[in-house]
């Protein structure tokens, strides 16, 4: 399944949240077609928990999933956002939080999940940033502690957003993507080159990823469709 849409660039951090800032535009409504097609993609399932990635930095991802978590919230789902970037985080500039403590401090028992996680403006929505950048990523996304966030996390929230790395640049995504229930690949058109696509398809397929679908950005579809965008 392919989600696609257009998209527009060098936006500021309240235009990447244009499903919370200016709900009823295009744009906005676009987001909400791409949720109502993640959810038409599992059927016979319960989603609980999706993670955003591309092949490469700047595609749109964290862009992608925030506004995502947006519509979903305002569907009256109580969602979680969490940045697993932990090499490059970003939810905490969009959202405009403190990093001090976040999904790190979480893991390595420095702090509660209650205390890490903040409270928004937007209902129904909480955020938990990446924390301080740790000096082992992909082994605490793979540790038993990140099982065990989830199934806290899963007893409180009806659905958990991650924004994860781009998938060929670290194996973080491939971690991260076999624990979740579904996939979003965020793909720039006219940008990411046909073998990055192919290769970050194989390397999450090896990883028994399940891919909801594609969001294509930036892609020119004709003067009378709406926009989407998704620029980091």
């Amino acid at each position: 399944m392919v989600f696609k849409g257009k998209t527009k660039s060098n936006l500021n951090s309240k235009r990447k949240l244009i499903a919370a800032n200016d709900p009823k535009s295009p744009i906005s409504e676009q987001y909400r077609t791409i949720r109502t097609n993640i959810q038409f993609s599992v059927i016979d399932t319960e989603l609980r928990s999706v993670m955003a990635t591309s092949s490469v930095p700047g595609e749109g991802k964290s862009t992608t999933i925030s506004n995502l978590a947006v519509v979903f919230a305002q569907q009256g789902k109580k969602v979680l956002l969490v940045d697993a970037d932990l090499r490059k985080p970003t939810m905490h500039y969009t959202f405009n939080l403190s990093n001090t403590i976040g999904l790190t401090s979480v893991l390595t028992k420095q702090s509660s999940l209650a205390l890490a996680v903040r409270e928004i403006a937007i209902e129904n929505l909480s955020v938990l940033s990446s924390g301080p950048v740790p000096p082992n990523p992909s082994e605490l996304l793979g540790s038993n502690a990140m099982l065990h966030f989830l199934n806290d996390a899963y007893n409180i929230y009806d659905l958990i957003l991650f924004d994860a790395p781009p998938v060929l640049a670290v194996t973080d995504a491939q971690i991260l993507s076999n624990i979740c229930d579904g996939t979003i690949f965020v793909v720039h058109s006219g940008k990411t080159e046909k073998e990055s696509i192919v290769k970050a398809k194989e390397l999450l397929q090896s990883a028994n990823t399940k891919i909801l679908g594609t969001v294509l950005n930036n892609k020119e579809i004709n003067e009378n469709q709406y926009y989407y965008y998704g620029n980091e």
